[in-house]
């Protein structure tokens, strides 16, 4: 098991560190698999940009269909690697790179396909529907655009606590919908935070299409989601036990601290 050094760790106590601290120190520690996952990630997620894009083109929806269901069954199980690498690094479970991604898309890819799939629809419909706004002779009212950016955010708000439910737990399709709904209910602020931070990131990619394309091998897909989930982990944390579950389970997943007396001695018999 993994031992992790007094940089990692608030001085004298053997305990994370917190806010702004953690988050810079997981992008230190772990940037290079981040990166690593998130090429992957932009490649499962190929061919339904791929679909999307040729539909549009065409201004097909028998096109649209089709492109969106298959290139959905692919993205899902990339997307649920990549949440499952960053739930790694936020509760510091050890292991190598390539072992954990193996194990995780062995283990979730059955039950990412069919969200995948909706959510390769759901962008798929979105985008289309954004084409025809855009098209449009006459500028829709600000009803339209209410709606529109309305289902958005309440999509964007159950995906952020799906797909982590996924990697996470063993649930039924019905238990992770129930969980998603209780928890987007009981913290409605936080939730909605982090859905209006992600479509306000994809918003700016999307505003500087075709140059942003250029960003996603480097800050794509991976940070945003790693933004959205550090917001959430602790309350997840605390809701759903995730770490005591996790290691009750799966002890060698388990994260190990030294306190600064231990991290000393070990280091002065080397």
């Amino acid at each position: 098991m993994a031992l992790f050094t007094k940089n990692y760790m608030q001085a004298g106590t053997g305990q994370r560190l917190t806010g702004p601290a953690r988050f810079s120190e997981l992008l230190e520690r772990d940037l290079k698999r981040f990166l690593f996952v998130n090429l992957l990630t932009v490649l499962g997620f190929l061919p339904l940009a791929l679909g999307i894009l040729t539909a549009i083109l065409s201004s097909s929806i028998l096109i649209l269909i089709p492109a969106c269901i298959i290139g959905g069954a692919a993205a899902g199980p990339a997307l649920s690697c990549m949440h499952d690498t960053i739930f790694r690094s936020l509760r510091d479970a050890p292991g190598k790179c390539m072992d954990n991604y193996r194990h995780a898309f062995q283990q979730n890819w059955r039950q990412s396909v069919l969200p995948g799939i909706l959510l390769g629809l759901l962008l798929g419909f979105y985008s289309f529907m954004l084409l025809m706004i855009w098209r449009a002779s006459k500028s829709p009212g600000p009803g339209t655009y209410a709606v529109y950016l309305f289902g958005l955010v309440i999509l964007t708000m159950f995906f952020s606590l799906y797909w982590p439910l996924i990697v996470l737990f063993e649930q039924s399709s019905k238990e992770r919908f129930c969980s998603c709904l209780l928890f987007c209910a009981r913290f409605l602020w936080k939730t909605l935070g982090c859905a209006l931070l992600q479509i306000l990131y994809w918003g700016i990619l999307l505003l500087f299409l075709p140059w942003s394309v250029l960003l996603l091998p480097f800050t794509g897909i991976w940070f945003i989601l790693y933004a959205a989930d550090f917001l959430l982990y602790d309350t997840m944390n605390e809701v759903f036990s995730i770490e005591k579950q996790i290691a009750e389970a799966f002890p060698e997943q388990a994260a190990f601290y030294e306190d600064d007396e231990t991290w000393l001695k070990r280091k002065q018999q080397k």
